[in-house]
């Protein structure tokens, strides 16, 4: 270093001081170690896309797959039986039993006593589909919906949540979250807010890690909002007294170190992100509001919902949430209907798991009707998932309670897809007898997120960043059965 940069540098430290102060508060500063010379991607899709913005809902704790999508008439049967007394193969002697379960804590529990569904269930709809009767609103719907029985995830534990998101195992390097891929690939619809957000409890911060960027950076981080339209942004609302002049001025300051720092260091991407960022958080501030302003909706449409009622309200106001804000271009809405593990029923699942059925179903069937009543449904892509099933056999975990529960099953479960690009009264992939293997069309859980990003107009092979390994598995394949 020459002497005429050495006191530049030393000149510009007061200043780095106080925005490497200001920078920390707002939690961005952070090394990008995107390869140097590596160009984002121009926003241009790869191929026509089918959607142009994606809710992507996930219900925390694990969702029992018989009790709700995949219903098993051999589990009331063989009730109280180990799977050895009955006539069809012992899953617990699957190869896939070893393939499916990677052990973090406590190692994989077989549960042989296999345990009676908990809920009825009908066929509903001219497709036929076997709905639990925990989801009569959704049931009306299923002629819409497209559903893949045939998941599957390694994770035994619930670090499975966050594989849901990256498609690594907690054990293996983290990889970026789907919505931060898609925000790396297209870029905004709206350039007045983010490209990514969240919609949930955002005060938990196990959470946090289903909207990392990773080494893409925190440019396409995603976005925290509250419901609140006075305060949307618990994290960037001006501090009291600053005026909106004082804090564009104070904005300004922040930009014209940043592009300084650029001029002496244009290979490094992070400064242009800050910038952005910054800028991008001025703008919220006004557009953000408007956007969650539910006020603005007619009473049918709350009632749609299900915001008329305490029981439902809390969920539909996020749903509704998510529909304005793809309404307005926000391009990946992660929406939280549940809380942290909320679905994690290890004991007395029949009332745990209807309460929190009773919670989402009016909800989601409203998000359904609603798309297709204003036409968004054309591109929107609804995706409703959970990170793995629950075990066909009693779990016996708690000698102090009853034993009427099912544990982790990261083997077999359900998700569904609604919307933009997908068929409609499609049925794909089975478990076995016992809704324990995913023995018909399986797929591992970056199998969803190719489909998504194929439907976004997205090939995730062309979004690899040079010098970070992706393995073959983390790009998944399209479920092209469900594909429109």
């Amino acid at each position: 270093m020459n002497r005429r940069a050495y006191l530049a540098d030393m000149g510009m430290g007061c200043a780095g001081v106080a925005l490497g102060s200001m920078l920390c508060r707002d939690n961005i500063t952070r090394a990008n170690p995107v390869a140097s010379g590596q160009t984002q991607p121009s926003g241009t899709p790869h191929h026509v896309a089918k959607a142009k913005s994606v809710i992507w809902i996930f219900l925390s704790g694990g969702v029992s797959q018989m009790e709700s999508f995949d219903p098993k008439p051999a589990l009331n049967k063989y009730a109280g039986k180990s799977f050895t007394d009955t006539p069809f193969v012992d899953p617990l002697k699957s190869p896939l039993f070893v393939k499916h379960s990677r052990d973090v804590i406590g190692g994989t529990r077989p549960y042989p006593k296999i345990f009676p569904m908990q809920v009825g269930y009908k066929k509903c709809g001219q497709s036929g589909m076997e709905v639990s009767d925990w989801f009569p609103h959704l049931a009306r719907q299923v002629d819409k919906m497209a559903f893949v029985r045939s998941m599957y995830t390694t994770d035994n534990d619930h670090g499975a949540e966050f594989q849901m998101h990256t498609g690594r195992h907690q054990l293996d390097e983290q990889q970026p979250v789907v919505g931060s891929w898609i925000s790396y690939g297209l870029g905004s619809l709206n350039e007045n807010l983010p490209q990514f957000v969240f919609l949930g409890k955002y005060t938990d911060i196990r959470v946090k890690k289903n909207m990392s960027a990773d080494y893409l950076g925190p440019r396409h981080t995603g976005v925290e909002l509250s419901l609140d339209p006075g305060n949307p942004l618990p994290f960037a609302t001006r501090e009291a007294g600053l005026t909106e002049i004082q804090q564009r001025e104070q904005f300004r300051l922040i930009e014209q170190f940043d592009r300084l720092a650029a001029a002496r260091y244009p290979d490094d991407p992070q400064v242009l992100a800050r910038i952005k960022g910054y800028e991008l958080a001025f703008r919220m501030q006004r557009a953000m509001p408007d956007a969650l302003d539910l006020g603005r909706e007619t009473a049918s449409t709350n009632k749609l919902y299900g915001i008329d009622d305490p029981n439902t309200a809390i969920y539909g106001r996020r749903l509704l949430a998510a529909r304005r804000l793809a309404e307005r271009g926000v391009r990946f809405n992660l929406v939280y209907l549940s809380d942290y593990g909320e679905w994690d029923s290890h004991n007395d699942l029949k009332n745990l798991h209807g309460r929190s059925a009773a919670r989402v179903d009016k909800p989601l069937a409203g998000l359904i009707q609603d798309l297709e009543r204003t036409g968004l449904d054309q591109e929107t892509l609804v995706v409703c998932c959970t990170e793995f099933g629950r075990t066909p056999g009693l779990e016996t975990r708690d000698a102090y309670k009853m034993p009427t529960g099912r544990d982790h099953h990261p083997h077999g479960f359900t998700v569904w897809f609604y919307g933009a690009g997908v068929q409609r009264g499609v049925v794909h992939g089975a478990t076995d007898e016992f809704g324990f293997h995913a023995v018909e069309s399986p797929h591992y859980v970056t199998d969803i997120h190719a489909t998504v990003l194929d439907r976004m107009g997205l090939d995730p092979r062309r979004l690899v960043i040079p010098g970070r390994k992706r393995l073959d598995i983390d790009f998944g394949d399209p479920i092209r059965a469900i594909c429109s």
